[in-house]
């Protein structure tokens, strides 16, 4: 060991030193617990820094055992400073050569929050002269060459008072030597180690990150369940100081060796979507020595779940600040309700660091805390599950949580019912039970009166039209396939609570209808805005091809709010088709072509189907191949309804016309938005210009509150055919209005 004569060796026994822990804002109750675990009595001075007192091995353990802390500084003194005469003297007096020896490079940093003495240029100059003259004088020399150790000196000021310090560390606590590569947004180690230590997560339960990224949540939890010591394997800067024997880093590290456990209770898991994160994460947890305890699969959020119970998922997903789409971000967050109820028994933490996390999800969680993923404001989401029924409740770290009621009892005392799991996500009560049994009755009396309509020729028809106020479904049946769609109603059920009462109902309608649930699709009917009804909604590609009035049609059950055959249209369609024989049909809004193939069938001379959907037009046109119909006879056209009219040539005329268009539309395509209301007499006008003298107009709309402006319309004989066009499957009998109009 390099020693000078004028150099106190501060392996003295009996000396105490005063050292600072930095750590991020937040944090402090963390670090706190780490540093009493350590046998130091810690107090917090600043936010983001503790003082504790303690002997010189206090640096290696505090460097070697601290996970969440950020430094260890040396605080060689703590003073009141308000001019550069004052903050010179004070530096000059403090013992600088115990520390730094004749060719030590002091190297100075400052920061200056709320004082007078705001620059800090000038502070780091000023202390850097004190304490060169101070070495000069205290170690006898001429001259400092600064070739030796280099020590970092900080000036900090913060309401005029000024902490000189040295660290100790060298590189931030976070480096651990185990993540040279890093993803788009990493996340600190010190900073992953306290959301471990922040939650109930203890090495005999499962642990899940679903958002693993390159791995740190994982490979913290990991080092903290074998108990090994974050700085084990790095080097810190007081390593290379001559007062500090290099054998009391050996004690140090050989003690935390010592103390490595064998292994977990159970193997964490890291799912992430990215495989180049994952191969980064798996090649860091083999740096970390922790590769056998976490295993790595690459898998979407959405398809999250285990049997596991009473484990802890603790994550930090994309915030939408440095990574992801905003839009992209809130989707994923609407979808944790949805996918943690797969987890009844289990606990969830989220770091994020949206400000309406709570909001999106629809449930507050159990605690919050603010924390600071560097400059970015944070909140670190807490969702307590159950306790455990066979873990004794031994949290890593249980900082300034509920404390959870004894399970003792007197033996006078009588034995307590035993409580269900209540479910952080999802879980239903006595009413759902209700709800679902009077569904289960109605279902099964509608479909008792329907059950001869097969035989009839009709296949797919409406089974349940929100009979119910308290279960606002309907039921549409396509063959041997069962499509449910929910109408928004107030309830007071939280959004996976609402997932949960849904799956209870679709399980309710497979058994009354004896069809496997996993040919039942769910989904959600908002009011109409714009083309959303026709937007596509999924990827699943569930189709089949159902029969109507003895025609073929292709339906879609699972990626449309709509399926592509209106239910409610059965008998106009028929009407149209008894009206087509010879005749030239326009299907203006032809969707996918249901009414065209009906037309076709009836023998038709000719079809136009006009719509603005490229899709839409190829599903017609398959629909037509499906019946065998010569697609020579019949056109589509990529048009909106009011451009194709304007723009027909005045000798185009037409039969026989099906005008069924959305009540509002405003595609980016369209010269100007559509409303049904306001634009449906300048539509049939035009309309009218190309229609053969006692053609036939059949117009519908399903907007309730429409009114047909009759005397913008006097052209046409009008005859409204609503009555004869809702079928009796339909109970809402104003399911749409239809005009029979004649040029």
């Amino acid at each position: 060991m390099r020693t000078n004569s004028t150099t106190l060796r501060i392996v003295k026994k009996g000396l105490q030193i005063e050292l600072i822990a930095t750590c991020a804002f937040g944090l402090e109750a963390v670090v706190r617990k780490e540093l009493e675990q350590l046998g130091y009595q810690p107090a917090v001075i600043q936010p983001g820094r503790l003082l504790f007192s303690a002997d010189p091995l206090a640096v290696c353990r505090a460097n070697i055992h601290l996970r969440s802390a950020e430094r260890i500084l040396l605080c060689l003194g703590r003073f009141h400073a308000e001019d550069f005469g004052e903050l010179f003297d004070r530096v000059r007096a403090l013992p600088w050569h115990e520390w730094i020896p004749p060719d030590g490079a002091s190297l100075v940093n400052g920061k200056s929050i709320k004082s007078g003495l705001s620059s800090v240029p000038a502070c780091q100059r000023i202390v850097k002269k004190a304490i060169v003259e101070e070495l000069l004088s205290a170690h006898k020399v001429n001259e400092l060459p600064e070739s030796g150790v280099s020590y970092r000196v900080e000036v900090a000021l913060l309401n005029d008072e000024a902490t000189l310090t040295l660290d100790t560390t060298g590189a931030g606590l976070h480096k651990r030597g185990y993540r040279p590569l890093t993803g788009q947004a990493p996340l600190r180690e010190t900073m992953a180690a306290a959301l471990i230590q922040l939650s109930h997560w203890d090495s005999e339960r499962p642990f899940i990150d679903p958002f693993c990224g390159t791995g740190t949540i994982v490979i913290e939890a990991a080092l903290i369940g074998r108990n090994i010591a974050p700085g084990l394997y790095r080097p810190f800067a007081a390593e290379a100081w001559p007062q500090i024997e290099s054998g009391q880093w050996a004690r140090v590290r050989e003690e935390a060796r010592e103390a490595i456990l064998p292994g977990l209770g159970e193997r964490i898991l890291g799912t992430d979507a990215s495989e180049r994160d994952l191969q980064m994460a798996r090649r860091h947890a083999a740096e970390a020595g922790v590769a056998e305890d976490i295993h790595f699969q690459q898998r979407d959020f959405a398809e999250l779940t285990s049997k596991r119970e009473y484990g802890c998922v603790i994550c930090n997903p994309p915030y939408g600040i440095r990574m992801g789409d905003e839009r992209e971000v809130t989707e994923l967050y609407r979808s944790f309700p949805i996918v943690l109820r797969r987890l009844p028994t289990w606990s969830h933490f989220i770091f994020t660091a949206h400000p309406q996390f709570e909001q999106i999800v629809g449930q507050k969680a159990n605690r919050r805390r603010k924390l600071y993923n560097g400059r970015i404001e944070c909140q670190y989401f807490q969702y307590h599950g159950p306790k455990p029924s066979s873990l004794a409740p031994k949290p890593v770290f249980q900082i300034d949580q509920p404390r959870a009621e004894s399970d003792c009892e007197t033996t006078s005392a009588p034995p307590k019912p035993a409580k269900v799991a209540t479910p952080v996500f999802g879980g239903l009560d006595v009413t759902a039970d209700r709800q679902a049994n009077e569904f289960r009755n109605r279902l099964s009396k509608r479909a008792r009166h329907l059950r001869r309509w097969p035989a009839r020729g009709i296949t797919c028809y409406r089974l349940y039209e929100r009979d119910i106020p308290e279960v606002p479904l309907v039921v549409d049946r396509y063959e041997d396939r069962l499509h449910i769609a929910e109408f928004s109603r107030p309830h007071d059920r939280n959004p996976a609570q609402h997932a949960d009462w849904l799956d209870l109902m679709r399980k309710t309608a497979a058994e009354v209808m004896s069809i496997h649930p996993s040919n039942v699709f769910v989904k959600f009917r908002d009011r109409q805005r714009g083309m959303s009804q026709y937007e596509r909604r999924g990827s699943a590609g569930h189709e089949l091809v159902v029969n109507e009035g003895g025609l073929k049609f292709r339906v879609n059950l699972s990626d449309y709010l709509d399926t592509g055959l209106f239910l409610d249209h059965r008998i106009t369609r028929a009407m149209v088709r008894d009206e087509s024989a010879g005749k030239r049909v326009l299907n203006l809004f032809g969707y996918t072509g249901s009414f065209t193939v009906y037309a076709a069938d009836g023998g038709a001379q000719s079809t136009v189907t006009v719509d603005t959907s490229k899709t839409y037009l190829e599903w017609a046109e398959e629909n037509l191949s499906l019946n065998g119909l010569a697609a020579s006879r019949h056109r589509q056209v990529r048009a909106d309804g009011m451009t194709y009219l304007g723009d027909l040539h005045p000798d185009n005329h037409f039969d026989l016309a099906v005008v069924d268009p959305p009540t509002f539309s405003n595609k980016k395509d369209l010269e100007h938005d559509w409303d049904i209301q306001k634009d449906h007499a300048e539509l049939l006008t035009r309309l009218h210009r190309h229609m053969s003298p006692g053609g036939v107009v059949f117009f519908s709309t399903n907007f309730r509150r429409f009114k047909l402006a009759d005397n913008e319309l006097s052209a046409y004989e009008i005859h409204e055919i609503s009555r004869q066009t809702v079928p009796e499957d339909f109970r809402n009998r104003r399911i749409h209005r239809c005009w029979r109009m004649m040029a």
